[in-house]
């Protein structure tokens, strides 16, 4: 093997810093990088990674974990027996038929297109059920293959430009809802597939909320694979929000509403990176779109609205470690209430981590129970609540290792 070829950390009984360094440096981060992001001085790093001092307790581990976006703990300890997915969730019962539908290219098919108004109320009901179900992707799973196998027939069987532009837009929102349910299971290739094809029929129907849309799921697309690439998911953003400024002075809802979603995504990536003035003005801007909408909208793909800037504000405060103004937000946040169940329950996991940062840990396993409740799919799939539980198993507090073990089983995490 050459020399400048980076080692797979399963080739040789590796040291656990080695691990931490080969894994540090695919994700493209410096040492002070790291350091920054799971608390400690880069000299104390340097000493990890080079062998002077030994590996960290389960608490900085899980931390380095989380920094490095580590899919499998196995692949950080060289344990066999920490064989544990943690950023991705198990494969859902329903993915393969919808990989199929979605792999499929049918252009001799006989299927027969619904009538427009048809596929746009199913569709309608499809994300109506998505926030409304506590196990969403079970949900929509069984709803997507039809979805997709129909809106790709409408696009076959187009007879006018108007018309092939609408059925674009159809296509492009079953992917969109194609992308929330493949998130965080284990396969990372249809995730790009249906956020690539949903771009590009989006700008093929021409339609500016479409484009907003398809253009905030890429954006997290890129964002969620890690440090090196947060500038493509900037430049998605930011020519997302210039393409539709001219449009917000007459703008309605919708397209209001997906701008703001797209300024706040700016600033959640400047958080990711500490960039603290930066990703609060963004949250400042986006907060003031939001309150150009009326009380109790809520906008149907990315939950945007008045009511979830107070969630968007904890995670932007947790994302910059600020662990006691997590917490002030969190108890802001609470004034207001989230119709999601997905997006409720994403949000009181963003409370745990906030609580977790504070030390408040009975708090934080307290806020997970809160996010198993309103739906128990999001924190089974979620690597953060995943992470969090793991750590607190092994707590020396007897009630909240009880606590966590109980909520560990029932996500299914501590499954033999």
């Amino acid at each position: 093997m050459s020399e400048d070829v980076t080692p797979d950390p399963y080739a040789d009984p590796l040291r656990f810093g080695q691990r931490v360094q080969i894994l540090r440096e695919r994700r493209g981060m410096t040492q002070a990088q790291l350091a920054d992001l799971v608390g400690i001085s880069p000299h104390t790093l340097r000493k990890i990674e080079n062998g002077q001092q030994k590996a960290p307790g389960l608490d900085m581990v899980m931390r380095m974990a989380e920094a490095l976006r580590v899919r499998d703990l196995a692949e950080l300890t060289g344990r066999p027996d920490a064989h544990v997915d943690l950023f991705i969730g198990p494969g859902h019962p329903r993915l393969a038929a919808v990989k199929a539908a979605i792999d499929s290219f049918p252009l001799t098919g006989s299927v027969e297109p619904p009538p427009v108004a048809h596929l746009e109320a199913r569709l309608h009901a499809a994300w109506r059920e998505r926030h409304a179900s506590k196990n969403h992707r079970e949900a929509i799973g069984k709803l997507l293959p039809d979805l997709i196998r129909d809106a790709q027939a409408l696009v076959r069987h187009a007879d006018t430009a108007v018309d092939r532009r609408k059925a674009q837009a159809l296509l492009a929102e079953c992917y969109s809802l194609s992308q929330f349910f493949i998130a965080y299971q284990p396969d990372s290739s249809l995730l790009w597939r249906v956020a690539e094809r949903g771009m590009i029929v989006a700008q093929e129907s021409e339609d500016p909320h479409t484009i907003g849309v398809a253009s905030w799921l890429l954006a997290q697309a890129h964002r969620d694979t890690g440090p090196r690439h947060f500038e493509a998911a900037d430049a998605v953003n930011r020519e997302a929000v210039a393409y539709l400024k001219p449009l917000l002075p007459d703008a309605g809802e919708n397209v209001l509403a997906i701008a703001g979603a797209l300024e706040f995504e700016l600033g959640y990536t400047a958080a990711r990176r500490r960039q603290t003035g930066t990703a609060w003005r963004h949250w400042d801007q986006a907060n003031d779109m939001a309150k150009r909408l009326p009380a109790n909208y809520y906008h149907p793909v990315t939950s945007f609205s008045r009511a979830v800037m107070g969630a968007h504000a904890v995670t932007v405060a947790v994302e910059l470690h600020q662990g006691g103004e997590s917490v002030r937000q969190a108890a802001r946040a609470d004034q207001n209430v989230i119709k999601s169940r997905p997006r409720r329950a994403r949000h009181r996991i963003e409370e745990a981590r906030g609580y977790q940062l504070d030390n408040q840990l009975d708090t934080a396993v307290a806020s997970l129970e809160k996010a198993f409740e309103a739906a128990p799919e999001t924190i089974r799939y979620n690597g953060y609540a995943r992470a969090i539980l793991l750590e607190e198993v092994e707590s020396t507090q007897a009630a909240r290792r009880r606590r966590a073990a109980d909520l560990a089983s029932r996500i299914g995490i501590l499954a033999a």
